[in-house]
């Protein structure tokens, strides 16, 4: 079995592992260079690549984003990708039950702690069937969270399938992967990561709300 991913496991009998950078396609982009096989790279292989690496990066707004992720980028569009469509297809093409979800959560299940800069959002299962959800339906909306003045970390904990998932995000030297892999049994990026927790939603908050004041003096630096 290969292993290609930006973070540690060692259940593989070839493991490609580079927690440092921001993506695991940008990682596959990088071995297959260094084979000498980029000729090989068409307009879908690089479509697909610039998808993993737009995404995995917040549209390039993450620190682990650098100026070889961008030359990469550059390449893959001379490749063929067409960024703009990309970007249009990934983020300008939701369905109106998905935008009314957006609204719930920003409505009514956004929960901010300004005093510690956070900010949680949390999802039932019964609340994600009352807007018709669909599979990525839920995909960006901790975003939205972050991006609220002063606000430099943010949980979204979401129920599907009677799985609890947390996605984790931060700005600065706030590392959630830390948070998520002592926590919830995840990992990721410094600044993106999750895990899974072993409670329902209700008590999952009240955890995050825990964390975030155990870890108040790191949040008010």
């Amino acid at each position: 079995m290969i292993i290609i991913k930006t973070h540690k496991k060692n259940i593989a009998d070839l493991i490609f592992s580079e927690p440092s950078l921001c993506s695991t396609s940008q990682l596959l982009f990088e071995i297959i260079d260094e084979m000498k096989m980029s000729n090989l790279v068409d307009k879908n292989i690089a479509e697909c690549i610039y998808v993993g690496i737009m995404t995995d990066t917040g549209s390039f707004k993450y620190s682990s984003t650098t100026s070889k992720t961008h030359n990469i980028i550059a390449r893959l569009i001379d490749y063929g990708a067409r960024n703009s469509e990309i970007h249009d297809l990934v983020y300008d093409n939701y369905s109106a039950d998905r935008m009314k979800l957006l609204g719930y959560c920003l409505n009514d299940k956004l929960l901010l702690f300004p005093k510690n800069k956070s900010a949680i959002i949390s999802l039932t299962n019964e609340e994600l069937k009352k807007f018709n959800f669909k599979k990525g339906d839920t995909e960006g909306i901790i975003n939205y969270a972050l991006a609220i003045k002063d606000t430099i970390f943010a949980a979204f904990i979401v129920e599907r399938d009677n799985v609890v998932k947390l996605s984790l995000r931060s700005k600065g030297d706030f590392k959630v992967n830390e948070i998520a892999n002592k926590y919830f049994n995840g990992g990721g990026h410094e600044n993106a990561a999750g895990g899974i927790s072993n409670f329902d939603v209700k008590t999952t908050i009240e955890k995050v709300k825990e964390i975030i004041n155990n870890y108040k003096e790191e949040l008010n630096k």
